[in-house]
């Protein structure tokens, strides 16, 4: 087994570096996980090519996620899929805020890339240049802290664990953000293995580019507030450090995850992942250095709390 791993990454590494070498000067360094050792950079003219995608709609869309009390985190009796990092179930308080509707896309994330003249991600190389094909599909191969980098620049922040599993699971504490029905296909995307997306004659591109869909997709598998793809596609990166025993002792308003940590959390489960991991109140964390194919995220932003009668006013972050 230990073999067959070894050779695989070896082949996933050596493909990479064959396939980005014509369009982008490409370099191998050490460290990270899954294809982050490829590092891309921008040919002048696959720069040129991409910088005209960047006026595809956005989809940068927000739902105002009202204040109030919701049930966070998991009751055994009520989802045997449940682990004991989702203990106890409580009652927790959150101000208002806002969380975009849909997962941070490819072209938004161009968007920041060509703004501040960084590098292109290991997976827009395939079929020669960033491809309008993955425009709406969500971006992944992102750090914790490209991700924390970009939300920042787009005048927001990442959410917090708790504002992610209030925005996914509403008040009630439901299992998945349409209620407590199972997820299937017609729902989420997950427990996919498939090839899909752009380059489908190319097997190889799998190891960089995998079956993922549109951030807009599964209108019939929204939450309460209207939020798209909180259960598979991507995992999606939250602000907190992660510790799995913090539900026993967070605090009952407004909990921002441990004051320190190693991992990061993220939540939401990926088009790899099984039905219990694509529950919104599953729980897990990865080194924050950690780039991956089926991980990425979205932005939230404060509110001001209105007085009764007005609507909620978005509090502009510090400059």
């Amino acid at each position: 087994m230990k073999r067959f791993l070894t050779t695989i990454c070896v082949l996933s590494l050596v493909l990479a570096f064959f396939w980005l070498g014509s369009d982008f000067a490409t370099a191998v360094t050490s460290g990270g996980s899954d294809v982050a050792d490829v590092v891309p950079e921008w040919t002048p003219e696959g720069k040129k090519a991409a910088a005209h995608l960047t006026t595809l709609p956005p989809k940068d869309e927000m739902a105002l996620i009202p204040a109030g009390p919701f049930l966070m985190g998991s009751n055994r009796q009520v989802d045997r899929n449940s682990y004991p990092a989702e203990y106890p179930q409580r009652t927790v308080y959150l101000d208002a805020y806002e969380i975009d509707k849909y997962e941070v896309t490819t072209v938004q994330y161009l968007k920041y890339v060509l703004a501040n003249n960084l590098p292109p991600l290991v997976d827009w190389k395939w079929g020669g240049v960033f491809q309008e094909t993955m425009a709406a599909h969500p971006v992944m191969h992102v750090s914790w802290f490209e991700g924390d980098a970009y939300c920042k620049w787009a005048g927001k922040r990442l959410p917090t664990s708790a504002e992610w599993e209030k925005a996914a699971r509403g008040t009630d504490g439901r299992i998945y953000p349409w209620g407590n029905e199972p997820a299937g296909l017609s729902r989420a995307n997950f427990g996919r293995t498939g090839l899909s997306g752009p380059v489908r004659d190319r097997p190889e591109r799998l190891l960089l580019y995998p079956p993922i869909v549109s951030v807009d997709k599964y209108e019939n598998a929204v939450s309460a507030y209207g939020v798209f793809n909180m259960a598979g596609n991507v995992a999606e990166w939250t602000a907190d450090w992660y510790d799995p025993s913090y539900y026993r002792y967070g605090p009952d308003r407004n909990p921002k995850g441990p004051d320190h940590g190693s991992h990061k959390a993220f939540r939401g489960g990926g088009w790899v992942d099984s039905t219990p991991s694509v529950r919104p109140a599953q729980r897990n964390g990865a080194d924050p250095k950690t780039r991956m194919n089926w991980l990425g995220f979205r932005c939230a932003r404060d509110v001001s709390t209105p007085s009764p009668g007005e609507p909620a006013k978005v509090k502009q972050p510090p400059q």
